[in-house]
């Protein structure tokens, strides 16, 4: 059952819809200004053993530009070919482009070899204990962009 979050670029607000079922199309209205909301990929986190002894909350990237980066790639992925894992590939290097967030060694290898066309099941079959033991994403480089503040969060979950 997913929550989905949706954005309202005149409250400058993100909401978060709960549905019984998964729905990529319906799209409600803000409930403060009744604007068509716009739908956004919702962030995630990975918590590995050494984030948990260190204590600290502190993020490896600009969260800002990440947020820039999962609302552009929400559009592209709304037209995505879920048959097609050369786009999947695509979208996995269009988001470490747009946020600085490097991928590992064996990320990149299995990305290479879906966008060569190959089996996905055959690269996770082959491959599955790399991609497993490393962790996919590599802080990089990120610069700090000066944009409108970051959204404020309506705790409420809404029913979609």
């Amino acid at each position: 059952m997913p929550i989905y979050e949706f954005y309202c670029a005149p409250c400058n607000t993100l909401f978060s819809y709960f549905s019984k079922s998964v729905n990529t199309t319906k799209t409600p209205t803000c409930p403060k200004c009744t604007n068509l909301l716009k739908r956004q990929v919702s962030l995630f986190a990975c918590i590995d053993s050494s984030q948990k002894d260190s204590g600290s909350e502190e993020l490896p990237f600009d969260e800002s530009r990440l947020e820039g980066a999962m609302t552009k790639l929400a559009a592209e992925a709304d037209k995505l070919d879920d048959s097609d894992p050369r786009q999947a590939a695509r979208l996995m290097r269009m988001f470490s482009d747009m946020t600085g967030v490097k991928l590992g060694d064996g990320m990149q290898e299995a990305l290479t070899r879906l966008e060569a066309g190959q089996d996905p099941d055959a690269i996770e079959s082959e491959m599955g204990d790399i991609l497993q033991s490393e962790d996919p994403f590599q802080p990089g480089q990120t610069k700090s962009r000066g944009k409108k503040p970051a959204p404020l969060r309506d705790e409420t979950l809404y029913d979609l």
